[in-house]
């Protein structure tokens, strides 16, 4: 007699299907199968600053995690969708902590490296709250443009996947993509 065929793990998006329709588990089982890359995620955002002296990649992802969890609704489309998602919650933890710390401490402001997955884009230490308020600003421009940029830096997805999950073209994304940087480089550049 063989043995049957190990069950394979549900996808990502039948996950989150399940958990958005109330099965019991599926938030739990979300949370584990995108753990590891939320971890990586974390890891990119904190890579070479001094915020991670404050908060280790663990603490932001658990941070996120019960942001994500403590959600009454949980509704993306699909892997994509929830890795932007929580890339968006991962900025909101990571600035409240430094807002905390900043205030405990009264050091004016934490660094965080901006690392961004394309070969000839340069990385560059910006402060925390100072990107936090800048990217509010350019929200309040263009709503398109800060989603962009909170895909690439804080979710870390590549220019395919946003083209996928905006339903937009690879040539808009990037077309996009230098003017959002042009505008942050600007917005962000000392007085």
């Amino acid at each position: 007699m063989s043995e049957p065929p190990p069950r394979r793990a549900p996808a990502v998006t039948e996950l989150l299907r399940a958990a958005e329709a109330g099965q019991g588990g599926a938030r739990d089982q979300l949370m584990a199968a995108v753990y590891q890359e939320m971890r990586r995620l974390a890891r990119r955002i904190l890579a070479g600053d001094r915020a991670r002296f404050m908060v280790a990649p663990t603490e932001l992802v658990h941070g996120a995690a019960l942001k994500l969890l403590g959600q009454e609704v949980l509704s993306a489309r699909d892997r994509a969708h929830f890795l932007a998602y929580s890339g968006q919650v991962m900025r909101q933890v990571l600035i409240d902590h430094v807002r905390r710390e900043a205030s405990a401490k009264r050091d004016g402001g934490t660094k965080v490296t901006l690392v961004s997955t394309i070969a000839e884009e340069p990385t560059s230490d910006v402060d925390v709250e100072s990107l936090h308020d800048v990217l509010d600003k350019l929200a309040a421009v263009s709503p398109e443009h800060a989603k962009l940029v909170e895909m690439r830096y804080f979710a870390g997805m590549t220019v395919e996947e946003i083209a996928q999950a905006q339903g937009i073209s690879t040539a808009t994304v990037k077309r996009n993509w230098r003017a959002a940087r042009a505008w942050l480089a600007e917005a962000l550049a000392p007085d």
